[in-house]
């Protein structure tokens, strides 16, 4: 909204270590997609990996917590929700789900930003998938407990035409100026936050809209690293960039370069990681039990044997369970109860 007004997009002449940025990011795509060619049994093990971390970071960063044991099945099974947190787990599993398979077919519109706060939020009140009807300050507490409103997002009744605007705006930004793609997605996820448009779940819906921007451009590494535990690590300079670049943004005054930098530096550390996990734990052609160790290492402890199954389809349950014996003697596995449900979790002893 306030960033695609005017002229400021193609107005902007962005700093060389900004430019390096895109250029390092343009690389990092290529390589991806030789990893995704050569290695597509490891990166299903990230793929999965990056589910469980995004859906427990992302509710983590708003105060949603569920037992550790509960997390896994929620996220990978199909264990019901018992209380209004694992609603919420389940939401956001179900919002991810639906970006990963589908983006594709997702258009950037106010009506994609409704159906994904109507997913997340797990239907458990009577306004998701709805606009906010009441204003929702942001809040800054001190730690004297002292409050401060740190902003003012748009009244209520502006938000229907705002988020209108927004999308159009960008969308016209990148079919018509030829702005930078992640210029342009780093102004609507900044306007979005400002916005404000829901009452509940706006941090939540922010993330997912950028996992799927990213991804229409090309930028899929979310779907193997967590872009949201990224977040929540560096949850401080997000909020320092955040308010940094919304002073004066009601008056179309803001920079919106801090917020960008902020962005490209979360996708920088994303691809980092990505490279770093995808090529030192690749196991040799045809090793089997590399594969194995590589999907121990990995998992999300506690799990069973066909959670490791599933992980290497081409693999025995005897080739397996050889591993994970040797594991255990090593006293880096300990199996938990008895029988063929048993569970297994990594000990102290294995470094991930």
């Amino acid at each position: 909204m306030m960033s695609f007004r005017g002229t400021r997009l193609q107005d902007t002449k962005l700093p060389l270590s900004t430019v390096w940025l895109l250029e390092s990011m343009a690389e990092s795509k290529g390589r991806q997609e030789l990893f995704e060619k050569q290695s597509p049994q490891i990166l299903k093990t990230l793929g999965e990996l990056a589910l469980i971390e995004s859906t427990e970071s992302s509710n983590r960063i708003e105060g949603v917590t569920v037992e550790k044991e509960r997390l896994r099945p929620l996220v990978l099974g199909n264990t019901r929700p018992r209380d209004r947190s694992e609603e919420e787990i389940l939401g956001y599993r179900l919002a991810l789900k639906w970006i990963h398979t589908e983006h594709g077919k997702i258009t950037v519109n106010p009506e994609t930003c409704l159906r994904l706060h109507a997913i997340a939020q797990g239907g458990m009140s009577g306004d998701v998938g709805k606009w906010k009807t009441t204003p929702n300050d942001i809040l800054e507490i001190y730690p004297d407990g002292r409050r401060a409103v740190r902003f003012k997002p748009l009244a209520p009744d502006l938000v229907p035409n705002a988020m209108e605007e927004l999308c159009l705006g960008y969308r016209h930004a990148i079919d018509q100026l030829k702005v930078t793609p992640l210029m342009a997605t780093a102004c609507l996820i900044l306007d979005f936050l400002c916005i404000h448009p829901f009452r509940d779940g706006n941090g939540r819906i922010s993330r997912l809209l950028t996992l799927l921007a990213l991804y229409h451009h090309g930028f899929d590494v979310g779907r193997y690293i967590s872009h949201e535990r990224i977040v929540e690590q560096t949850k401080e300079d997000y909020y320092e960039a955040l308010k940094t670049s919304s002073t004066e943004w009601h008056e179309g005054k803001h920079d919106v370069q801090p917020w960008f930098n902020y962005l490209l530096t979360v996708l920088r550390l994303a691809y980092r990681e990505f490279e770093d996990r995808a090529q030192r734990r690749r196991p040799a052609r045809g090793s089997k039990t590399e594969l194995v160790e590589y999907a121990l290492r990995d998992i999300s402890s506690p799990f069973g044997i066909a959670d490791v199954e599933r992980l290497c389809p081409n693999v025995s349950r005897d080739s397996i369970r050889l591993v994970m014996n040797r594991w255990r003697k090593e006293g880096r596995l300990e199996i938990l109860g008895k029988g063929r449900d048993a569970k297994w979790r990594r000990t102290d002893n294995e470094k991930r």
